[in-house]
């Protein structure tokens, strides 16, 4: 099988990383799902996958024409468009030199039948090649009941900035 990386540049691409959303969220995943694979936080609209994908656009793998994993691009001019997003960029503006330029990585998946097979890696990867010439790091957060998740950022590179709450949860700013 075989896996190409890329922008996502299509009405397609946008679609097809709001489906494999949908079936990534909390709500249709059991609890030991969660416990197992991680979960998503975040859900968006089709509309403002499509404009954060017009300022910088997002790094989709795909497999014989399919969006099987993706990583968001957000541009922090977004920063006030998902609420529960927002302590994270106000953590990022108290934690992060001004001398860096960063973008956030807005939320990653891949499909289920995709899964340990080097593409979450690959998204960072070529997010990291994509960006370079306009971004110093990229930046995210990870909910603390998702040690699935935390653990594969931190795998891979990602480092730990700061440990905060906000909506009664715990988070984890992390950085590329």
């Amino acid at each position: 099988m075989s896996v190409e990386f890329g922008r996502a540049s299509t009405d397609k691409d946008l679609r097809e990383i709001l489906e494999l959303q949908v079936k990534n969220l909390p709500d249709q995943l059991t609890d030991e799902i969660r416990e197992r694979e991680g979960f998503l936080t975040v859900s968006h609209t089709l509309e403002l996958l499509g404009r954060m994908n017009e300022v910088c656009p997002h790094i989709v793998a795909r497999a014989n024409g399919r969006v099987v994993g993706y990583a968001l691009c957000m541009h922090p001019d977004f920063s006030g468009e998902i609420p529960i997003l927002r302590s994270m960029f106000e953590q990022i503006r108290l934690t992060l030199s001004p001398a860096k330029t960063f973008i956030v990585m807005g939320q990653v998946c891949v499909d289920k039948e995709y899964r340990k097979q080097g593409i979450f890696r690959g998204l960072y990867s070529t997010m990291k090649e994509v960006l370079s010439d306009d971004f110093n790091v990229i930046v995210t957060e990870v909910d603390g009941r998702n040690r699935r998740s935390l653990d594969a950022h931190l795998a891979i590179g990602f480092r730990v900035l700061k440990k905060y709450q906000s909506d009664g949860r715990d988070w984890y700013l992390i950085v590329l």
